[in-house]
């Protein structure tokens, strides 16, 4: 996957023709359950690759927390918030970002605690991606979601040449109001994603193994009442540290995720060129 190229002209007339700057969330977003195309049972892998057309892929995978209040993300995606995000990865240098779309739920509570899309670098299948999420509006009263299924995903379920060719980590974006559940047991993982080999696993075994190719970032949407909770602000950030956002107005996600891809490319490329230059002193003396 992840063919053609992104237009943001051509992403605002789609908008503007399909009527969705006028639309409510749940006019854009038909889905009354999960998509067959979404549905992660028996998914063995994506794949972000390189072509003729992107050469130097780079795999960003944004996981939409698809429970209670959160539908006002993907709705604010689709008008404006992709293009934006696209459009400032595009032109700070990086030419073939590639987006996968995953949904998340509660895997103790929901139908549908995972869905997951493609990666793709066209703005029509982007858009395509991004309608087919099902907003469950789902959710518990057992102190979170889960979170860490798009890091169990990302880890397990991905094949991205950025990593496997480069060495340069993809980008993980979860983006959600409440706490990450603490642990998920082999077999709700094994009801979630079909026949294979599970094991149990902490929240924190998912993100650690999820950071070998992976630049993972919780964006937390401090609006409502649970995203205004102090202890789960807290709780983010002995989980994740300096890598948790927090983001007075979902507007702003769409400034802040190019912000973050570019800020630790450069530092990376800062990085190389400082080890490249200390070579070459070496060699001279």
């Amino acid at each position: 996957m992840g063919g053609g190229s992104y237009s943001s002209v051509s992403h605002y007339s789609r908008a503007d023709n399909l009527g969705y700057f006028k639309k409510s969330t749940h006019e854009i977003f038909k889905e009354k359950t999960v998509n067959n195309a979404m549905n992660p049972f028996d998914v063995k892998i994506r794949e972000s690759r390189d072509s003729k057309e992107h050469p130097e892929s780079l795999a960003i995978i944004i996981a939409l927390d698809v429970t209670g209040s959160m539908g006002s993300i993907p709705h604010h995606l689709i008008k404006e918030g992709l293009s934006e995000i696209m459009d400032n990865i595009i032109q700070s240098g990086m030419k073939d970002p590639q987006i996968l779309f995953l949904g998340i739920g509660d895997h103790e509570c929901d139908c549908a605690p995972l869905q997951v899309g493609q990666f793709e670098s066209s703005d029509e299948l982007l858009d395509k991606w991004l309608t087919t999420v099902f907003l469950e509006g789902g959710g518990g009263g057992n102190g979170g979601e889960s979170y860490f299924l798009a890091w169990y995903f990302a880890a397990h379920h991905t094949s991205i040449d950025c990593f496997e060719k480069r060495k340069q980590k993809g980008f993980l974006f979860t983006i959600g109001d409440e706490p990450v559940l603490k642990k998920i047991q082999k077999n709700e993982l094994k009801s979630i994603m079909g026949n294979g080999q599970y094991e149990d696993y902490s929240a924190m075994q998912l993100l650690d193994n999820t950071k070998e190719k992976y630049n993972i970032y919780h964006l937390h949407i401090r609006q409502g009442s649970n995203g205004n909770r102090q202890d789960v602000i807290d709780g983010w950030k002995q989980i994740i540290g300096d890598n948790l956002l927090i983001i007075e107005n979902h507007k702003d996600i769409s400034k802040i995720i190019p912000e973050m891809i570019n800020k630790n490319i450069s530092k990376k490329s800062t990085f190389i060129k400082e080890n490249k230059k200390e070579e070459r002193e070496e060699i001279i003396l």
